[in-house]
C-alpha cells in the first residue's frame, strides 16, 4: 500500500519512507548521492537510467521541501554505517587487498 503525496512521482511506502513510484529507491538515497557527489539531475539520470528526469526532479522537490528532516535521516544512516564499520572485524579476504608499504 502506498500513500499518495503532492509529488507526482513520490509516494510513501508501508514504513512511511518517501520512495520514487515504480521503484524501490528512497528519495533520501537519491538526495544523499546528490549531496555526496554534487551530481546535477542530469548526472543522476546518467547514473540511474531506469529513472526518468521527471522522477528525479519530483524526488528532489520532495527532498527540498523536507530537507531538514531528510538531512537528519541521511546523517543518522551515515553514523549507523560508520558504527557498523568500526565494530566489524576484518574479513579474512580483506588481507588480499591490503597494500603494505615497501
Amino acid at each position: 500500500m502506498f500513500v499518495e503525496t503532492r509529488y507526482e512521482h513520490v509516494a510513501l511506502n508501508d514504513q512511511g519512507a518517501p520512495i520514487i513510484v515504480g521503484t524501490t529507491m528512497k528519495v533520501k538515497e537519491l538526495a544523499a548521492e546528490r549531496l555526496a557527489w554534487g551530481w546535477s539531475p542530469e548526472e543522476l539520470l546518467i547514473n540511474h537510467s531506469y529513472l526518468s528526469l521527471g522522477q528525479i526532479f519530483s524526488a528532489l522537490a520532495y527532498y527540498s521541501d523536507h530537507q531538514e528532516e531528510m538531512d537528519r535521516e541521511i546523517e543518522a544512516d551515515a553514523k549507523f554505517v560508520s558504527e557498523l564499520r568500526r565494530k566489524a572485524k576484518p574479513s579474512p579476504h580483506s588481507k588480499k587487498f591490503l597494500i603494505t608499504p615497501q
